[in-house]
């Protein structure tokens, strides 16, 4: 009898766990790549490439150096954060970078007649930026791609008559204010994590900057009553850096 219900309880469990559902087996984990989510911080070197074109309303004279676009030594860091979707890696990066001291603007002088040899120097000292960045990740790398805006700080304008000695600087300029320029970046570069934190990378940029009027008032010692404009007035950087991030995801959590 006992023996009886024991198999009819036996076979009555073994129906009810044909009838249940089975699970398909999981699939093994997946390797997993390089995980860009998180904060980042780093340091750049690298190079800059200004172009200026400076004129004048009362002379029609070209100020442009021949050496305009010669390359300064720029060096800095970065700070930024990503958020990784699948393979699609989205987020946002300040950079801030000094250049080095060089005058980019005419250094050998124009002759204008009846006034003088006339030398025109500008320097840019920094350079910073601000930027949507938006990639797509292969294995360990990152291509991406940026666009937002920089500024980029001058000073030391100096407009000097060889002949006469005679000089302008950004004061005697009715609206030189701080005499920095801003305008719209935009980038690329490839990025590759060596460690789970670490990662290098190389980037190009280009920075287009907003073109400047600037008045000499009819008092001052120098080209009195002229108009300085310049025009097509954009900055180049290559760039060589290295991030530590601050990463958020692990293996075990996420996986593409």
């Amino acid at each position: 009898m006992i023996a009886s219900v024991a198999l009819i309880a036996l076979g009555t469990a073994a129906a009810r766990a044909a009838d249940m559902p089975v699970s398909a087996p999981l699939p093994p984990p997946l390797p997993a790549g390089f995980l860009w989510t998180g904060f980042y911080i780093g340091a750049n070197i690298g190079g800059a490439w200004a172009n200026n074109n400076l004129t004048d309303t009362l002379f029609l004279t070209n100020f442009n150096n021949t050496n305009n676009n010669n390359g300064v030594f720029i060096g800095g860091g970065q700070i930024g954060g990503n958020y990784q979707i699948g393979r699609f890696v989205i987020g946002g990066e300040w950079d801030f970078d000094w250049a080095a001291n060089n005058n980019n603007n005419n250094v050998t002088g124009v002759v204008i007649p009846a006034v003088g040899t006339i030398v025109v120097t500008n320097n840019n000292r920094w350079i910073t930026t601000v930027a949507a960045r938006f990639g797509y990740a292969i294995d360990n790398w990152l291509l991406y791609g940026k666009v937002g805006g920089g500024w980029v700080g001058t000073n030391n304008l100096t407009v000097t008559n060889v002949a006469t000695g005679a000089s302008l600087t950004c004061g005697n300029f009715t609206n030189c204010g701080n005499n920095n320029s801003g305008g719209w970046l935009v980038g690329a570069g490839a990025e590759y994590g060596i460690t789970p934190n670490w990662s290098v990378k190389f980037e190009y940029d280009y920075l287009g900057l907003g073109n400047r009027t600037l008045f000499i008032p009819a008092t001052a010692p120098l080209l009195a009553g002229d108009t300085f404009t310049s025009n097509n007035h954009n900055v180049q950087m290559v760039k060589f850096g290295v991030n530590y991030l601050f990463n958020w995801a692990t293996p075990a959590t996420y996986r593409y």
